[in-house]
């Protein structure tokens, strides 16, 4: 048995990344097909928009409720069932007659979201020895990298060239491979116990697990209010032609593979202070994108910046809400899922409200800034008070206190000692 789990990574971790990659071509894919989609069933560019927002609270509903509802559960059996909602709602997305039905497509494929990655981290440990676990979930995690740098602008290209259906239709060819992948090359392994769900659920009364929350909420309430709407600002106000939205959208997920990197190793050298200078920056970028939208070369760069600064907060969102949370961890990274998800759906429902306003289409980009000046500032008071703290001496007598979890090279380790992701900025 060690011979095999150490000569090579189980063939089981390819079809889980394969999950991972269609769930995150499934999250953004409508991105770029939004004025196609939008004349299709004749709404206007907001109302076409919630087809990403709604998906984000369907996400955040199912981050914690099916992950908490099934952890006691066999888990190969949960994500077979989980994978078998993303095949079904792309379906109905292929196949909508209506807006309306497209919706809840998208949001039936969406409730399958947060469980995978929770529930397959957890499987995709369990399958190498303990020095390799924290590789085994940074491959799986690798799928939503992938997504993000190659396939929402092939998606797009697809969609632009074969209708944006095709690109539904081949997300639920993914989908079927990866649950033949997971049937026959996943081994069936036991649930773990838990502390209880009223235990874990205690977490989130704590003061500085909402406030991280609250950060997360704002941070990708930016960077996906701004990114929601990108296909419109760049056709109608940077005058792109249609077909060179896949590439511009290439350059984004290069930005974000970089950040993730990036962000992970500034998390585990400073936590809040290298988030706010990340969030100062990516600030910068949003304003600076609004003002040059006009002009090509800087929007080139733009593009890419934003990938980049708005994802490096990834590793660090997710570090803090676990740093706070460590002894309950299901529901903290639940937690994390749910906010991220949170902010999407808010980004792009005020970006929507600010386009309908009559705004226009640079206004998404002015909502994304003032957005992520929120989280700067509402994470900035306690960064100022932990150092004050930090740098006071310890009265006598006083108990010192020390964090339930501690960053080591981009992951978050717990007290039983299992390593969780979090420098892929894989929780969203």
């Amino acid at each position: 048995m060690t011979k095999k789990k150490t000569a090579a990574l189980p063939a089981g971790l390819i079809a889980l990344a394969l999950g991972g990659f269609g769930i995150g071509l499934t999250e953004f894919g409508p991105v770029g097909l939004l004025p196609q989609i939008a004349t299709d069933f004749s709404v206007t560019e907001s109302v076409a928009g919630y087809l990403v927002s709604g998906y984000a609270l369907a996400v955040a509903f199912g981050a914690i409720a099916i992950t908490a509802a099934f952890s006691r559960s066999e888990r190969k059996k949960v994500l077979l069932s989980l994978v078998v909602l993303f095949i079904v709602g792309n379906l109905i997305s292929a196949l909508a007659s209506t807006y309306g039905v497209m919706l809840a497509g998208r949001i039936i494929a969406a409730l399958c979201h947060g469980g995978f990655f929770g529930i397959g981290a957890v499987l995709a440990a369990s399958m190498v020895e303990e020095k390799k676990k924290a590789g085994a979930i940074s491959l799986m995690f690798a799928g939503l990298t992938v997504a993000n740098v190659v396939g929402i602008p092939f998606g797009t290209f697809v969609g632009q060239q074969l209708g944006w259906r095709a690109t539904f239709w081949a997300i639920t060819g993914i989908g079927i491979i990866t649950f033949l992948g997971i049937q026959f090359l996943v081994e069936r392994s036991r649930a773990s116990e838990t502390a209880g769900l009223r235990t874990e659920l205690g977490a989130l009364r704590r003061p500085q697990v909402l406030l991280s929350a609250m950060v997360s909420i704002l941070t990708f309430g930016g960077v996906v209010g701004a990114y929601t709407y990108i296909a419109f600002t760049l056709t109608e106000v940077s005058g792109f032609a249609t077909s060179s939205v896949p590439w511009l959208l290439l350059l984004f997920g290069v930005g974000t593979f970089v950040g993730n990197i990036i962000g992970g190793r500034l998390a585990d050298r400073a936590l809040d202070r290298s988030l706010l200078g990340i969030l100062a920056g990516l600030v910068l970028v949003l304003v600076a994108f609004a003002l040059s939208a006009t002009i090509w070369w800087a929007v080139l760069i733009a593009m890419f910046l934003l990938g980049a600064v708005g994802f490096a907060t990834a590793p660090g969102l997710q570090l803090r809400v676990m740093h706070f949370a460590g002894d309950a961890p299901t529901v903290a990274s639940g937690t994390n899922i749910a906010a991220l998800n949170v902010g999407n759906a808010i980004g792009a429902w005020i970006g929507g409200l600010a386009i309908a306003a009559g705004l226009g289409f640079v206004s998404p980009l002015w909502v994304g800034a003032a957005l992520a000046a929120g989280a700067f500032l509402v994470l900035l008071p306690t960064s100022i008070a932990s150092r004050r703290r930090a740098a006071r001496p310890p009265m006598p007598g006083a108990p010192i206190e020390e964090p339930v979890v501690r960053p080591v090279s981009g992951h978050v380790e717990g007290h039983d000692g299992h390593r969780g992701d979090v420098a892929s900025g894989a929780p969203r």
